[in-house]
């Protein structure tokens, strides 16, 4: 006797567990790398509407000052006094063609900490000096006038 193995129904949806599954595991992938991506501190910017594109402020060798919302200054990623910006900066730009320095800002710094962070790094003999805000649509301008 001949053994006949029988196929059940044939469905016609489709299976997506597995895709599913692949979703997940991308998305937990992109949220542990995405914070890895970003260089220097992290500091909320303060929103302006006529920003230019600073393109060179996202290379990797881009020298960006910030100034945290506690009055903390961030060389890169690693944390200097403010006695110490202007040697620091110096160092760093000596021997570059481009000396521009980009300087990000908490939106609610004290602005008498800023100041005194451009005031050191201008010491430093940077040649060009370059404010990172975040850039606003012109539609949300009244938004943005209307909160404290």
């Amino acid at each position: 006797m001949a053994f006949k193995k029988e196929l059940g129904d044939v469905s016609s949806e489709p299976n997506v567990v597995p895709m599913a599954d692949v979703m997940l595991v991308l998305l937990i992938i992109f949220m542990v790398v995405t914070p890895m991506l970003q260089k220097g501190v992290s500091v909320e910017m303060a929103p302006a509407v006529n920003a230019r594109a600073m393109s060179d402020a996202d290379k990797d060798d881009a020298v960006v000052v910030a100034v945290s919302r506690d009055g903390k200054i961030f060389l890169s990623k690693d944390q200097v006094a403010l006695s110490e910006l202007s040697q620091n900066v110096r160092e760093m730009i000596t021997d570059r063609l481009d000396k521009t320095v980009y300087i990000k800002s908490d939106g609610r710094a004290k602005y008498e900490q800023v100041v005194k962070a451009v005031n050191e790094v201008r010491s430093a003999g940077v040649d060009k000096l370059g404010l990172i805000t975040e850039k606003v649509r012109p539609e949300d301008r009244a938004r943005m006038m209307m909160t404290p």
